[in-house]
């Protein structure tokens, strides 16, 4: 049985397709591997052969984020040779179909004779048949006149086609001959295009050519070469995991096939390749210093999409901003309508998302026809996003195709008591009700600048809001005050000790008093794992570091709460989790996944995987450039020509830069030394004020 594990695998993604595979670059059957494109499965099986054996695995490693490269050998055929003399390379290249270029090198003195051969097989298997371990029969192969083989879901439009140059199928294996001479190199060019009902995909020419190419900016500045900001740092573990999670957010970037110049980032690969409103949204707030265009296209693509009628099935409500979408012809075998809208925090993060663009230099000619869906997104929160009216958002169980949960934490189970029973919806969470506050008040000051009515009443309904929090979250121990995670259907605080709490620090809603008790309990050791923020306390009932969302640890939740902790002042417990991320990022190959469990750092060596991560993620690659932003304090007000800048005190870091930021048509340059920020902005007159909280 294959080792299928997280960290035993390369994946490489672009756009709505990807591929899962062994470090020796085969994809066999079992598991999660295979080629996927739009939530379908075109590929389950792709095992290069040498004389009808796999050759002997060296290496192989992503080297971008859609390229993957593999070495390997074959043994010496003869017992007088110590040294083998043939190896192969393989340069992997994922487009929305599969390409690769397979090249064997003879470093012998003599000719060698040999037969290429790659054994293929589909199953057109739906994403989460595969999360859920469905088997599914392989599906025959065809034969085409051209050396091809051609794979046919009965009953779909669902087609795989593999070309081997110059090869002809035996059973399952497309193989070809060939003659490598002494010292010379033979190439042989593997190709996959996929088909569905949104017509056929397959790589472009050109696509990846540049395979083998060194990654820059690994060590030293991070850039993408094409007017993007460069960030440098003494740490070089810090310097890779924002060179990789910069990679890895252009390689989840898809476009609206409505309006293909509008970008968004899909939540993750592999099964959540698509559309997400929570997770898009908070990916392209936390990426608004380095992509501001991510900001503006995840606006437009949501705006289009939000909820206009009542709809019991899909719970989509006039207003409301939808969960996920679909688009795979396999899309009815999963969970979940095709578009589904059970979201209860996704809308109140679309008016944050846009005032905090509007902030960073989105002009007032892109914002202003979206303030439409502003004040539809405002009053969705008070008309349906507070069903029973006692001035809280929450959300109810509908059964059937629904979420049971409807924030972030949307496990069956992801919500608990102290004692660890599971709460039961309705369920009004602590950190929508942040949310909700802060886009009250960012939604008021959109409102006033645009000349619309309503941002008086929307600054006293937060004002309200945060009273009425205030009564009614906050519970006690023996270690003091913090606020529960939501408010069951009865109206009873749910005690248990959960990461939820670090959202509400930059949110607005607490004083500075209370700000420091969440502080302290986010640093306390059953929630500070030593590798980052555990999701549940290890001292409430429930715990299970192995948990999707009672104890594991989640990177973007961990970045959060360092952001929030730094907004607010505490610098000493931002420090502590962030270096945790960063302590952890190597052994992920600094590609942090969607999440990986909750075992403390003291008893392990290294963080221990979850096994069904998302990887790559975007909000966890995003939250890597979050904490960029929470080191410097950076928080600009263009419309205002005002940047402030509250550093870290005794910053994680002795430097840090980060070079031709774009601030609205401006560029700046910030430069950190010694605890010192430095800035430079090129003349623009921006009103820059340097602070600091301690």
């Amino acid at each position: 049985m294959p080792d299928l594990g997280p960290l035993s695998e390369i994946v490489c993604v672009q756009g709505e397709s990807f591929v899962i595979s062994g470090h020796n670059g085969n994809i066999v059957p079992g598991g999660d591997h295979g080629l996927f494109v739009r939530d379908t499965r075109f590929l389950n099986r792709l095992q290069l052969l040498i004389d009808g054996i796999p050759p002997v695995h060296l290496a192989g490693a992503s080297v971008g984020g859609h390229r993957a490269v593999f070495h390997s050998f074959v043994p010496p055929s003869r017992d007088t040779e110590i040294d083998p003399t043939v190896s192969i390379t393989r340069r992997r290249v994922v487009a929305g179909g599969l390409r690769e270029q397979i090249d064997v090198h003879n470093a012998g003195t003599e000719p060698v004779a040999l037969k290429l051969g790659v054994r293929v097989g589909a199953d057109f298997a739906y994403v989460f048949e595969v999360k859920h371990g469905h088997l599914l029969d392989a599906v025959e192969a065809r034969p085409g006149a051209d050396g091809s083989v051609t794979f046919h879901r009965d009953g779909g439009e669902e087609r795989t086609r593999v070309r081997l140059s110059g090869g002809s199928l035996d059973g399952d294996v497309l193989s070809t001959p060939l003659d490598v001479a002494a010292g010379g190199t033979a190439t042989v060019v593997l190709e996959v295009t996929v088909a569905d009902v949104h017509g056929e995909v397959t790589v472009p020419e050109g696509a990846g050519a540049d395979a083998m190419a060194p990654t820059a900016g690994v060590i030293g500045a991070v850039s993408d070469g094409d007017g993007q900001p460069a960030i440098e740092c003494s740490d070089q573990h810090f310097s890779r995991l924002v060179a990789r999670s910069v990679r890895d957010l252009a390689s989840l970037g898809l476009r609206d096939p409505d309006a293909p110049d509008d970008r968004y980032a899909a939540a993750g690969s592999p099964w959540f390749l698509t559309l997400f409103g929570r997770d898009s949204l908070w990916t392209a707030f936390m990426a608004l210093p380095y992509d501001l265009e991510l900001a503006r296209g995840t606006l437009r693509v949501l705006a289009r999409r939000q909820g206009r009628k009542l709809d019991a099935e899909t719970e989509e409500e006039p207003g409301k901003i939808l969960h996920e979408i679909r688009r795979g012809a396999l899309a009815d075998r999963g969970d979940l309508p095709s578009v589904y809208y059970g979201s209860v925090d996704a809308t109140p993060l679309f008016v944050i998302v846009a005032n905090e663009a509007w902030r960073f230099g989105l002009p007032d000619e892109d914002l202003r026809p979206l303030m439409g869906n502003v004040e539809a997104a405002l009053g969705w929160m008070r008309a349906h996003g507070d069903p029973d009216g006692d001035g809280f958002l929450e959300y109810v169980q509908h059964g059937g195709r629904s979420l049971a949960n409807q924030g972030w934490k949307d496990s069956r189970d992801g919500i608990r008591f102290r004692d660890g029973r599971i709460a039961t919806a309705p369920l009004a969470l602590s950190e929508v009700q942040g949310y909700a506050y802060a886009a009250a008040l960012r939604g008021a000051e959109l409102l006033d600048h645009f000349g619309r009515p309503g941002g008086d009443e929307w600054r006293r309904w937060a004002a309200d809001l945060q009273q009425r929090f205030r009564a009614s979250f906050w519970v006690e121990d023996a270690d003091g005050r913090y606020p529960a995670v939501a408010l069951d259907e009865d109206k009873r605080p749910v005690d248990g000790i959960a990461s939820n709490m670090g959202h509400l620090l930059s949110s607005g809603i607490l004083d500075a008093e209370e700000t420091g008790w969440v502080a302290r309990r986010l640093a306390s050791p059953g929630m500070a794992s030593g590798w980052g923020l555990r999701t549940l306390s290890s001292e409430s009932g429930g715990f299970n570091p192995l948990s999707y969302h009672c104890g594991s640890v989640w990177p973007h939740d961990t970045a959060i709460a360092v952001w929030g902790l730094a907004r607010t002042g505490h610098d000493q417990a931002a420090r502590r989790l962030m270096r945790g991320l960063v302590r952890a990022a190597p052994e992920f190959n600094y590609r942090l996944p969607e999440l990986f469990s909750g075992f403390a750092a003291d008893s392990t060596a290294v963080p221990v995987p979850y096994p069904t991560a998302c990887r790559p993620q975007a909000w966890a690659a995003a939250g890597a450039l979050l904490m960029v932003r929470a080191v410097f304090g950076f928080e600009p007000d263009v419309p205002g020509r005002r940047l402030h800048l509250r550093p870290l005190v005794s910053a994680p870091f002795e430097r840090l830069s980060v070079t031709g930021l774009v601030i609205g048509a401006d560029t700046i340059d910030l430069h950190l030394r010694d605890g010192r920020v430095i800035v430079d902005d090129h003349g623009r007159q921006f009103d820059v004020v340097i602070g600091s909280a301690e």
